[in-house]
């Protein structure tokens, strides 16, 4: 009969304490001797092996696990992982392993996150469409949702540009939602300001007595800019402080105890806690966006504005269209 001895589990990676271990047998004088194993090898080769096979879509897997420490950026680690392992495809080891069919990717928590970084870039997208769909229909025109969705990339620059400075972790989950919800609140600021102007270049047209075809001259769009901007100047400003202001306590983490403050007049305030580790992602990705997105809105939205303005002009001198005398 075959016997499969296993070593005990605490020794099972020693490999000399494997090769220590005495055998006990009894010779043919009847003598009991205690041999160590050593002894009797003439040469042994470590080889590590899997104690199962584990199988993904009818393929051998092999999972290689490893543990990140607390202090640690884990995005960081995998970095500098797939640093590594491009530079050891291009050596001539890889092809051998390749030409066998062996691949490698990640998995675990980096695989989830890939998963969620896909839905919600997908999520983004949607939701930018249906923002430019509505201000197509609104506003019945494909110049104003361009200049608009501006201040949506100038809000995503200012997100970057915000977490680079503060040096904060790039939280899949939380900074996406919060990067969604942001790009329904700059368009906010966008559409008060290009809305007013349009109002103002209204009023001038009738004012002028013009007709569809003919447009207003140059200097007329510029003084209805300016003004539309110089108007609309408090109402976007109040807009963006007051909700950066409303999403500090919950970026921050700051607690209040009322109960103690009723009774005791301490209102015990702390920063910090489990809600502003799970929330502070989403409130800051929002407060550094429309930040950025709000000064530079009040600048590059009339900028733009302006600039396709002129673009139209052309297009009309170029088709020959009827333009006013005195443009």
């Amino acid at each position: 009969y075959d016997l499969n001895v296993r070593f005990a589990k605490n020794y099972r990676q020693d490999i000399d304490a494997i090769l220590n271990q005495k055998v006990m047998f009894m010779n043919n004088r009847g003598q009991k001797l205690s041999i160590p194993i050593i002894s009797v090898v003439k040469s042994y080769n470590v080889v590590f092996k899997n104690t199962s096979i584990k199988r993904k879509n009818l393929e051998n897997v092999v999972a290689a696990f490893g543990g990140v420490e607390e202090s640690a950026n884990a995005n960081e680690v995998v970095a500098k992982l797939k640093n590594e392992l491009t530079t050891f495809e291009n050596s001539p080891e890889w092809k051998v392993f390749k030409n066998k069919g062996v691949k490698f990717k990640f998995g675990g928590q980096m695989e989830e996150q890939q998963k969620e970084m896909e839905f919600l870039s997908s999520a983004l997208l949607i939701a930018v469409f249906l923002i430019l769909l509505i201000i197509v229909t609104q506003f019945n025109s494909f110049s104003t949702p361009a200049i608009i969705l501006l201040a949506v990339v100038l809000s995503l620059a200012g997100v970057f540009l915000g977490i680079v400075i503060t040096r904060e972790p790039f939280v899949i989950i939380m900074t996406m939602i919060g990067i969604i919800s942001l790009a329904g609140i700059v368009v906010n600021n966008a559409i008060v300001l290009i809305d007013y102007t349009n109002l103002i270049r209204k009023r001038k047209r009738e004012d002028l007595g013009l007709n569809e075809t003919q447009q207003l001259t140059i200097d007329d769009v510029k003084d209805a800019i300016i003004t539309g901007g110089q108007t609309r100047l408090r109402p976007v400003l109040l807009t963006a402080i007051t909700t950066i202001l409303g999403l500090l306590p919950l970026a921050t983490g700051m607690n209040i105890d009322f109960f103690s403050l009723y009774t005791d007049f301490d209102p015990k305030i702390f920063f910090g806690g489990d809600n502003a580790i799970f929330f502070g992602p989403m409130s800051t990705t929002i407060i550094y966006g429309l930040t950025f997105a709000t000064f530079l809105t009040l600048v590059a939205v009339p900028v733009m504005y302006y600039l396709l303005y002129r673009l139209k002009l052309w297009v009309y001198k170029v088709g020959k269209w009827e333009l006013k005398s005195n443009i």
